[in-house]
Order: C-alpha cells, then sequence, then structure tokens
C-alpha cells in the first residue's frame, strides 16, 4: 500500500515495502505462532483423549463393584442329624448321627441346637414311629421348654409311620431348639436315618 505512494517515495516506498515484507515475515511469524497455537489445539485434542481414557477407567471401578455384590459374608450355621438309637416316653431325642454341623451348633450329647447368632432359622424334623404295639407317637419341636410344633404318628395294623413338620423362628443367643417325644416310640435306624432332625440359619439380625 505505501509503494502505490508516489514515485519519489518510491525508495522510501520500497523500503516501506521492505518493512512491509519484514512485517509480512512478521506477519509469517504471528501465522506460525498461529500454527503453533493449533498446535496447541491438538494438545487440547490429545487431552480430550486423556478424559476419555479416565472414562474406562471408571468403567473398570464398575465391575469391581459388581464383584462385590456377588460374596456372600454372612455366618454359614446348619445342620443335618440322625437317630441311631430308638427312644420312647418323655424324652429329647438325642440324634447322635451328625452328618453336618456347621459352627458346631448342635449338641449330640444333649440333642439340643442352642444358637449362637441371632437372626431367622429354618428347622424340620421327621421322626419314625415304631409300629406293631397298637399306639401313637408325639414328637414336638420345642424352643426353651415351648412348643412350636407338634406332629402324630398312628399305628394302624401294626405298620410304621412318619411325623413330620418344620418351622420358622426367631432365635436369640442362648436359645435352645430341640425335638421331644410325648409319647410313643421313635425307630432309631443304626445309620440309615429313618428319623433325623435339621436346620439353619436363614439370615442373622
Amino acid at each position: 500500500g505505501g509503494g502505490g505512494g508516489g514515485g519519489g517515495g518510491g525508495g522510501g516506498g520500497g523500503g516501506g515495502g521492505g518493512g512491509g515484507g519484514g512485517g509480512g515475515g512478521g506477519g509469517g511469524g504471528g501465522g506460525g505462532g498461529g500454527g503453533g497455537g493449533g498446535g496447541g489445539g491438538g494438545g487440547g485434542g490429545g487431552g480430550g483423549g486423556g478424559g476419555g481414557g479416565g472414562g474406562g477407567g471408571g468403567g473398570g471401578g464398575g465391575g469391581g463393584g459388581g464383584g462385590g455384590s456377588a460374596a456372600f459374608s454372612g455366618p454359614r450355621i446348619a445342620f443335618y442329624v440322625g437317630l441311631k438309637s430308638p427312644h420312647e416316653g418323655y424324652e429329647v431325642l438325642k440324634f447322635d448321627d451328625v452328618v453336618t454341623n456347621l459352627g458346631n451348633h448342635y449338641d449330640p450329647a444333649s440333642g439340643k441346637f442352642t444358637c449362637q447368632v441371632r437372626g431367622i432359622y429354618f428347622f424340620t424334623y421327621h421322626i419314625l414311629m415304631r409300629g406293631g404295639d397298637g399306639t401313637s407317637m408325639w414328637a414336638d419341636l420345642c424352643k426353651n421348654g415351648q412348643v412350636r410344633a407338634s406332629a402324630i404318628a398312628q399305628d394302624a395294623d401294626q405298620n410304621y409311620d412318619y411325623a413330620s413338620n418344620s418351622v420358622v423362628l426367631h432365635l436369640d443367643s442362648g436359645d435352645e431348639v430341640y425335638v421331644k417325644l410325648d409319647g410313643g416310640k421313635a425307630h432309631g435306624g443304626n445309620n440309615n436315618k429313618y428319623s433325623t432332625f435339621s436346620g439353619f440359619l436363614l439370615y442373622p439380625d
């Protein structure tokens, strides 16, 4: 533009043009700076990629949470016992054939399950009556001396019969659960487990 300014000032204008050229070079440098700015933009894009990587890490954390939800950390309490020797009259059935006793809360010497972990429990029993004498047999499941379930077996034509029942109970620490005869005869059966008693913790308090 300065070059257009007259012939006399042409040299000066030329100088000015040179200056303009220098300015143009500076402008080019500025353009280079702009290019550098573009490079900075590229760096920003790289930062965006890093952000994406962070998102992937978050997904991995979610997977870890799923693994934690599948684990069960509660106490494992369960027992399954059978009756080897016959019993009769009015007595606690001492199931002396211990098959399962997780936690060792069942005592075969007393025939009683003693709670050590508060919670909701399931119990079931099946008692085979010794037939042949024309009588009946009653079997009660008791908690601390109080009947919580009863079952009866009738002797018909000198046959064997079962008395069975199941309960769901809330137990406190120290509570005792057992099966007691209330008359009649319970058949043992050595290792055949004709008469059984079992229970387990559904969930703790």
